[in-house]
């Protein structure tokens, strides 16, 4: 598996606007773009920092997993995504080394990503992605 880089910091909000002005207003941190993702049920705003992006989760549902997940562990911290080179041959690699991978889908802009449980990362919801 060879990880070209960190693709962004996944953290849940409850609400978008009110992350906005932290991030935005508070830290200087522009909102490059937002989506609704519905496969998710969720709306997203991706905020670039550096070579990577601050991605800010809101649930459009409330009885998505989003949703779910605030309502039990409150927000922050989602998850980590990597960007992959090849996504199908690393989750092979993955479930060969005996990690729980969740599933594959589509992601925002469109792309394919796939899960890695915490309980195979150490605590840390893991996102693959794979851009081209």
């Amino acid at each position: 598996m060879k990880i070209t880089k960190l693709d962004h910091i996944a953290i849940a909000v409850r609400s978008l606007e009110n992350a906005l002005l932290v991030y935005q207003d508070a830290l200087g941190i522009e909102c490059a773009g937002r989506e609704h993702v519905p496969g998710e049920a969720v709306n997203v705003a991706f905020l670039p920092v550096g070579g990577t992006r601050i991605e800010l989760l809101e649930p459009s549902d409330p009885g998505s997993v989003l949703a779910r997940s605030i309502e039990g562990r409150g927000e922050g911290l989602h998850h980590v995504c990597f960007e992959v080179d090849d996504l199908h041959g690393a989750l092979e690699e993955l479930r060969a080394r005996g990690c729980r991978v969740l599933d594959e889908r589509e992601g925002a802009g469109g792309t394919r990503v796939a899960f890695v449980h915490p309980k195979s990362t150490g605590g840390v919801l893991i996102e693959l992605r794979q851009t081209s």
